[in-house]
């Protein structure tokens, strides 16, 4: 995967698809950027806590989408989440996100 690709978002993922397989969004945005608008069912992990909490989203056995504001927050919190062995894709920014799903 290219850096612009880990940073922004994939095109070649079936957003939509692995949503209705029980992905979880996991928005990486501060909780007043989250409360502000966000998707919904998705939640909220604020990335200086995904290392804390990429133990807790392994355990769920499922695929995580991140997303942020841009989609660079969301691809740093990808290749955290994805050295810690969780199945995580960068979904690029929320409002992008929304769309695709």
């Amino acid at each position: 995967m290219g850096i612009l690709s880990s940073l922004f978002g994939s095109k070649s993922i079936d957003y939509k698809d692995l949503v209705q397989q029980g992905a979880l969004v996991v928005d990486v945005r501060s909780a007043k950027e989250f409360a502000s608008g966000h998707i919904s069912g998705s939640i909220n992990i604020p990335l200086d806590q995904i290392n804390a909490k990429a133990d807790m989203l392994l355990k769920k056995g499922k695929p995580v989408i991140t997303c942020c504001r841009s989609g660079a927050r969301s691809g740093m919190a990808e290749s955290m989440l994805r050295s810690a062995g969780v199945d995580a894709h960068n979904g690029g920014s929320w409002e992008r996100l929304q769309q695709k799903i």
